[in-house]
């Protein structure tokens, strides 16, 4: 059966272009900080390279294996073994800017994290194909969707890791709506994570001010409200066409670590408000793409599957865009695609392979009813 990328150069080109522009913007996000602490202005530059050519690598490789494999239980359980055991080998590694989210090997580090994504969207999907039709049943399907989920969201927290945690229950919830989970559910759930989530940020100290920071950065703007101030400078600045490439000042120590959360402040910046529009616009045609391939799917698996791929990359894509732009707390979640992060890199790319491999099951066999049909 022929596999081509026919049906999906528009998932791929879109793509492309956020990885090519991800290697222009780190650059120019980092490039003085990284003369100033490494003596070399190319150094992120070249690790988020190296992460770009193994993600296009991984992103061809998944495209061409059946996505069909990844529901076999051998697989699932056992990525969601060395998910864990991932989550947890962090707690034994140097804490970064007060986090264990990494798991740091010399010039390379690892987010485990991002595997926890793609470990849950690939057991819910799983799951549900087989148990789909008692959906609304809490101890044969909901039970042991929330087990899993829950504890990998918990070993998140306890990094900690508020952002990336919400952003699994966020998808869950999602493919659990599509497969048809009654409302009455969605209700109780949303009962249950309201108030947690407001006990998470009432008992945390940093999480606390960053609520505090939301709804008045100014009232701190030389301590927690320093970064999204100036990031609002940056946009603010840009105009409609920016300063060009490199001419950015934001990014010169006055937002920290700009090539990675806050990477869109600086495209701001530099592209202004064209520059932003197309990096919107990629989004929205990689969530169009995703959603479509969802709907055509020639089974459950694939459709909720891509459902739950498409959302990871849209919801934390609306995340990231939402907290550089001061329409939500600050939550560190790198902007998928773009932000410097091999880690995150590798598995949207990954995600993007099977989508595309998805899409391309399902015009194989559209094809093939077709000229059935003639």
């Amino acid at each position: 059966m022929a596999r081509t990328l026919k049906s999906d150069k528009t998932l791929f080109i879109a793509t492309m272009l956020l990885v090519s522009a991800s290697l222009v913007m780190v650059y120019s996000a980092s490039a003085v900080q990284a003369q100033a602490k490494y003596h070399i202005a190319n150094y992120f530059l070249y690790r988020q390279l190296t992460w770009a050519v193994l993600g296009t690598g991984a992103l061809f490789a998944a495209m061409r294996l059946d996505y069909r494999k990844y529901r076999e239980p051998f697989v699932i359980w056992t990525l969601l073994a060395v998910t864990v055991v991932l989550l947890l080998s962090v707690f034994f590694f140097a804490p970064i800017n007060g986090t264990r989210r990494w798991m740091s090997f010399g010039i390379a580090s690892v987010q485990p994290s991002e595997l926890a994504k793609l470990a849950v969207i690939l057991f819910t999907a799983a799951l549900l194909e087989r148990r789909m039709h008692r959906v609304n049943e809490p101890g044969y399907t909901l039970l042991p969707i929330g087990v899993v989920t829950l504890s990998l969201v918990s070993l998140i927290l306890f990094q900690p890791d508020f952002g990336t945690a919400a952003c699994i229950v966020g998808i869950v919830v999602a493919i659990l709506f599509a497969a048809g989970l009654s409302y009455r559910y969605l209700f109780g759930a949303l009962l249950l994570i309201a108030p947690a989530a407001v006990l998470l940020v009432a008992t945390s100290d940093y999480r606390y001010k960053r609520w505090l920071t939301y709804l008045d950065p100014w009232k701190d703007e030389l301590g927690n409200g320093f970064q999204i101030i100036q990031s609002l400078y940056a946009i603010g600045s840009g105009g409609l066409f920016g300063k060009g490439l490199m001419e950015g000042v934001q990014k010169l120590y006055y937002i920290p670590e700009p090539h990675t959360d806050f990477i869109y402040a600086v495209v701001a910046e530099e592209f202004g408000l064209v520059g932003t529009t197309i990096i919107l616009l990629c989004f929205a045609m990689i969530i169009w793409r995703g959603l479509r391939t969802s709907l055509l799917a020639q089974d459950r698996f694939g459709a909720l599957l891509a459902l739950g791929l498409t959302m990871m990359i849209g919801m934390q894509a609306l995340v990231n865009i939402s907290v550089v732009t001061q329409l939500l707390p600050t939550k560190g979640l790198p902007l998928p695609l773009v932000s410097n992060g091999g880690s995150s890199l590798l598995i949207n790319l990954v995600s993007i392979g099977m989508l595309l491999n998805i899409s391309q099951q399902s015009s194989a066999m559209a094809s093939v009813h077709a000229k059935k049909n003639e």
